[in-house]
């Protein structure tokens, strides 16, 4: 049985921005533990499909803090370690090794699992998914003997991974269920953009498709697809979502709907056990409704913010949810959200590699895209999803600067 201060359930993005955060605020040394299933100490996750996969970045050069950090502050991290269950009542995590941990306060960061097929032949070599720096590596291996590669999936994190492995001369192939990619934010032009984009470079595109089988012999060979010609490939890459880990906190006072359900103080309803990360079911104050985020910058933001309370100051968790990717020589950042939206104004030319998307709702802005946009676009897309006022629509579209249209001038107008 050993107790401590705090405990962070999971070793990924979140437990390695808190620790930092606590050890800049004063933690002291046996104050700390994370229990984490991974096999590597906290790195970041976005060069999984980028950089690291590509071959241009190391494994210490993904680390958030380096190897020697957590013993050097006296923080017991314990990889390779799962979790069985947490008692909510008597504050302790259960660990599948038998051991105890009681805790005063505790950060679920338990993240998220890959989704996996459920079709015939899901179980031939030659299947990855991409979730760990483990499977990275994987894919990373297999990539260097391979010829063609078959990516399933149309969103982000697809799109990464087929541009890296069409970059390193394989044959790809996109398998999209819907009739365009990322339809789920893309606008119907945004999609076309990148279709042609990849299409350019090599990347061919089956849309409209559904997984039948993976078909092979002793490894993949192809993917058999319903009304559609088979894919020839020796390497597939699924990326079809994922789902978050809840199973430690299943049973118990911790309300688990589509994640970890907490407040706008990351706070669950037993108090002193909070969520963070992929896991966190949130109330997102700005825009009045429960979000999940499963992106770098939540994981971030909400594992700084997670040291801040667990040090006493509570405050409550307000951000503008944002990501980025790199796609061939490509950078796009993205902010807000974009739902409910009742308009759409592009700055920029869409048929060029610079442009800006713009999301309104009775002149709020709700979201913006920006790819090799000004830094005045760049910062102007957050502040204004923050400040909730009023956007001149007809000025935003037409005007040299974004600036002409800025929320706080028309409600100084006003």
């Amino acid at each position: 049985m050993k107790s401590t201060k705090h405990v962070i359930l999971g070793g990924g993005m979140v437990a390695g921005y808190c620790a930092q955060e606590l050890v800049e605020r004063g933690l002291k040394p046996g104050e700390l533990v994370i229990v984490s299933g991974d096999s590597s100490v906290p790195y970041e996750r976005p060069p999984l499909s980028k950089s690291f996969l590509a071959g241009k970045d190391s494994e210490e050069n993904i680390r958030i803090n380096i190897e020697g950090f957590y013993p050097a502050h006296g923080i017991d991290l314990k990889l390779r370690t799962e979790a069985g269950a947490v008692d909510s009542g008597r504050k302790v995590v259960h660990l599948r090794s038998g051991e105890e941990l009681f805790f005063e306060n505790l950060v679920i960061a338990t993240g998220a699992r890959v989704r996996k097929l459920n079709v015939s032949g899901a179980d031939l070599p030659g299947l990855h998914y991409l979730r760990s720096l483990d499977d990275a590596k994987r894919i990373q291996a297999h990539a260097q003997n391979a010829r063609r590669a078959a990516v399933i999936g149309g969103g982000f994190i697809a799109m990464e991974v087929a541009s890296v492995l069409a970059q390193k001369g394989l044959e790809t192939t996109m398998i999209v269920r819907e009739d365009r990619i990322w339809s789920r934010l893309f606008t119907p032009a945004m999609s076309r953009f990148f279709e042609n984009y990849y299409s350019a470079r090599g990347v061919c595109f089956v849309k409209q498709a559904r997984v039948e089988a993976l078909q092979g012999s002793a490894a993949v060979e192809s993917v058999s697809l319903r009304n559609e010609r088979p894919v020839p490939c020796d390497l597939v890459v699924a990326g079809v979502g994922v789902q978050p880990v809840t199973d430690p906190v299943a049973v118990g006072r911790i309300e688990v709907t589509d994640g970890v359900v907490v407040n706008e103080y990351l706070e669950t309803a037993v108090p002193g056990i909070f969520a963070a990360g992929d896991i966190a079911n949130y109330r997102d104050t700005l825009f009045d409704t429960r979000r999940r985020v499963e992106h770098w910058d939540n994981a971030v933001s909400q594992g700084r913010h997670a040291a801040r309370l667990l040090s006493g100051d509570r405050a409550p968790f307000v951000h503008v949810p944002y990501f980025f990717s790199d796609v061939f020589d490509l950078s796009y950042e993205f902010w807000g959200d974009p739902r409910g939206a009742d308009a759409v104004i592009e700055r920029g030319d869409l048929a060029t590699n610079s442009f800006s998307v713009w999301w309104l709702s009775k002149g709020r802005l709700l979201a913006a895209f920006a790819m090799n946009r000004s830094d005045e676009e760049r910062s102007a897309a957050p502040r204004w999803i923050e400040s909730k006022q009023p956007v001149d629509a007809a000025k935003l579209k037409s005007a040299a600067s974004v600036l002409d249209a800025e929320p706080l001038k028309t409600s100084k107008a006003g």
